[in-house]
């Protein structure tokens, strides 16, 4: 047997696996094509609850565009064996709001990432209500073993700007992905903005939530996000760790998040 039939034979067995535990109907994904051989297999998961107004909402986006067009990050795409990653774009909220913005698409240099930005740039921003990382997350696996690549290395990326709220316990979601291989890696978002859905203030422990909670998997990371309007300049540094790997599992301690506004 060669190494691409055992590579299918082993995700065939894992979605099995997926299935039981996590009670999604999941069924081995069906192609003619030979699947594309990446380096990486990127989910980017992006937060867009009530929780998030349309400022904030519209900066995060305008993060990922100016981040996915960073020269930097656009050379850690190439650094490679493979020189290319593939990459998806989620939107999420509650349970009953998974988004899928940007199907998978491969990155190998700027021309791709550009067109990747630019579609991204042209597309509106969803919301809904309530915050359901748990169904995020087995969305995210979802979309994973169900594209058309092959890669050692998967990762959920997930930021947002608060916990757990709604479906089952994230933990459980979070253990489901570690048990197949896919690493989380987490951007939560300290702000002290008001919440506009008037719940009160906004979490100043969320960074330690996610690192109890949410991140797991091989090389795990988190960088917290203070305040919105910096959201750009951290994703950039996040996605450069991520897409060429990391053996650290750190907090971004660059500057201190602002906790008196916050709790104000």
């Amino acid at each position: 047997m060669n190494i691409s039939n055992l590579l299918h034979l082993t995700r065939l067995n894992q979605i099995l696996i997926l299935s039981f535990v996590i009670g999604l109907l999941l069924t081995p994904f069906q192609s003619n094509a030979e699947p594309t051989f990446v380096d990486l297999e990127l989910v980017l998961a992006v937060d867009v609850s009530h929780s998030v107004d349309d400022y904030e909402a519209s900066l995060q986006r305008q993060g990922y565009i100016d981040a996915l067009r960073d020269p930097e990050v656009i050379q850690s795409m190439s650094s490679g064996p493979m020189g290319r990653i593939a990459v998806t774009y989620i939107e999420w909220a509650g349970q009953q709001h998974q988004r899928t913005v940007i199907d998978w698409t491969v990155l190998e240099g700027a021309s791709s990432a550009n067109a990747f930005a630019d579609k991204l740039a042209k597309t509106s921003i969803s919301t809904a209500p309530s915050t359901s990382i748990s169904r995020a997350i087995d969305y995210s696996i979802y979309q994973i073993y169900n594209n058309d690549f092959l890669s050692q290395r998967a990762i959920i990326d997930i930021s947002g700007d608060g916990p757990n709220s709604d479906g089952r316990h994230v933990t459980q979601s979070r253990n489901d992905a570690i048990a197949l291989g896919i690493t989380i890696n987490g951007l939560p978002i300290l702000s002290s903005r008001p919440n506009p859905n008037g719940l009160g203030a906004p979490s100043a422990w969320l960074g330690t939530y996610y690192s109890k909670n949410v991140i797991g998997g091989k090389n795990a990371f988190l960088i917290e996000v203070f305040e919105f309007e910096t959201f750009s300049s951290t994703l950039k540094e996040k996605l450069k760790r991520e897409i060429k790997g990391t053996t650290e599992v750190s907090f971004n301690t660059s500057q201190t998040p602002p906790y008196e506004r916050m709790l104000q």
